[in-house]
């Protein structure tokens, strides 16, 4: 059985005849000994090795990644004080799932969903009900399995059946965790696709393709592709329109995997939320714009009745009855912890200077890269601190992957890809501004891509062959 992520010798069916030998100063204190020793690869060795050379070792084979800070494809965080490091550390070997044996750590998980209700303007946060997972995209899956199990809850006389294929409503651009969660739930989904300038979601071309089947319609708050915020609240108008019309209850979810953890600080009068008596629930990632290491994410209901009791087990383990609504058991409470701590050490006031900061380092660079004059805007970073930009209509000698594959030479990993269904046309740069991209080292990256300009601009042409080969996509 082969894995899904093999090595170029598996792919290629050649053997791997690179050694692994270990230098000898890691081992023993016998710098003379020939560098013979090479450990297997592919199986178990046979014996031990010293902890400081197996350390060496993995050390040695990281050091490729590169350097996190200068990713700006993921929206992840890469960047954390020291004492959340600590406090990370302390607590890796506490098994969130053992809340009995835990329960200070499971306490410091309810504040936080506390916390995100009251955030979120929950109508009473006391009885909105949520829990931690390992990012958005469990908390997607979760929040999908509730929108499917509300319709067919109330669709009892006709489901399953046949004609009763229930279909989930959104954009062309979400996440592919919906994609999956449709796939694996056995859900239509159906995608509103992108048009001309309106790079995500239309409200009523939305309303539009729901039907008496439709579990409910996803808006996105910070689209992966460019950085801006879907119309939340008209696409809820749509829907109200829909039911004056048709009779039609739809609920709606938020997948503010970014967002959700940047408008209520940056734009509190946006109305996107539980404010909107349409949206059901809310899921974030506490490992972007939430400020913590990855993996953590959160997914929220507006109350009790928003996420139907039978889809939350309550085991008897380990001498507790615990309620549980998640795809994962045991992991880490690290994260959790993690989390608590960014919410207490920064509160409201700090989190809007943080996110401040960081949407003023990505409009300052997006401007500076505008006026190199070889580059469009699509967005500038005054919604997510992300913007996309592509090569301006004149420019004919190279394109976005030129750009984006020598900015790696250089260390910075910033993206190159087409966007989806009807403006397949459309290749694009993104740049994800991070809390820990200071704008020193933004001015380092214009510095580096002025620098690029001049051999760029003097190629016969676009040297890339293969698109698809070449897009470098990360949500």
């Amino acid at each position: 059985m082969s894995p899904l992520h093999q090595s170029p010798a598996d792919r290629y069916g050649k053997p791997d005849e690179r050694p692994l030998a270990i230098n000898p100063f890691y081992g023993e204190a016998n710098p003379t000994a020939g560098m013979t020793d090479a450990p297997p690869k592919h199986r178990l060795p046979q014996g031990p090795l010293a902890p400081m050379t197996a350390y060496q070792l993995v050390r040695d084979e990281l050091m490729l990644d590169g350097n996190a800070r200068l990713n700006l494809a993921t929206f992840v965080t890469t960047w954390m004080e020291p004492q959340a490091g600590v406090l990370m550390g302390e607590c890796r070997d506490k098994n969130m799932i053992d809340k009995d044996e835990y329960p200070r750590t499971a306490e410091l998980e309810r504040r936080c969903v506390a916390m995100l209700a009251d955030l979120w303007n929950a109508p009473d946060p006391s009885t909105a009900v949520g829990c931690s997972t390992t990012g958005s995209s469990e908390a997607c899956m979760l929040a999908g399995m509730a929108l499917k199990r509300r319709w067919a809850l109330r669709n009892t006389d006709r489901y399953p059946s046949r004609e009763a294929r229930p279909n989930l409503v959104m954009g062309v651009n979400v996440q592919v965790c919906w994609e999956k969660f449709c796939n694996f739930w056995e859900v239509e989904a159906r995608q509103v696709p992108m048009e001309g300038g309106r790079f995500h979601l239309d409200p009523a071309a939305a309303a539009e393709l729901c039907d008496e089947n439709t579990i409910g319609v996803v808006g996105i708050l910070g689209s992966t592709f460019d950085g801006s915020y879907e119309p939340i609240a008209d696409l809820c108008a749509a829907l109200d329109e829909l039911q004056v019309h048709t009779g039609l209850d739809i609920p709606v979810h938020v997948d503010g995997a970014s967002g959700a953890m940047v408008a209520p600080f940056l734009d509190p009068d946006l109305a996107w939320d539980f404010r909107l008596p349409r949206v059901a629930s809310i899921n974030t990632s506490g490992h972007k714009y939430g400020l913590v290491y990855p993996g953590v994410g959160w997914a929220l209901w507006r109350d009790a009745e928003a996420l139907p009791e039978e889809l939350v087990f309550r085991v008897n383990y380990l001498g507790g009855d615990m309620p549980t609504f998640a795809l994962n058991f045991s992991r880490p409470g690290a994260q959790v912890v993690a989390q608590y701590y960014t919410f207490l050490r920064l509160g409201r006031e700090g989190y809007r200077a943080v996110q401040q900061a960081t949407r003023q380092v990505a409009r300052g660079l997006a401007e500076r890269i505008e006026a190199l004059g070889d580059f469009q805007l699509l967005t500038r970073g005054d919604e997510l601190p992300v913007f996309a930009f592509t090569t301006a209509p004149e420019v004919t000698a190279y394109d976005v992957f030129d750009v984006s594959r020598r900015l790696r030479e250089r260390g910075w990993l910033v993206p190159a890809y087409t966007f989806p269904a009807h403006r397949e046309d459309l290749a694009v740069l993104r740049v994800v501004c991070r809390n820990g991209f200071s704008s020193d080292l933004a001015e380092l990256l214009v510095e580096d891509l002025g620098r690029l300009l001049p051999e760029l601009r003097a190629q016969p042409h676009p040297f890339t062959r293969d698109r698809g080969a070449a897009t470098g996509f990360h949500h």
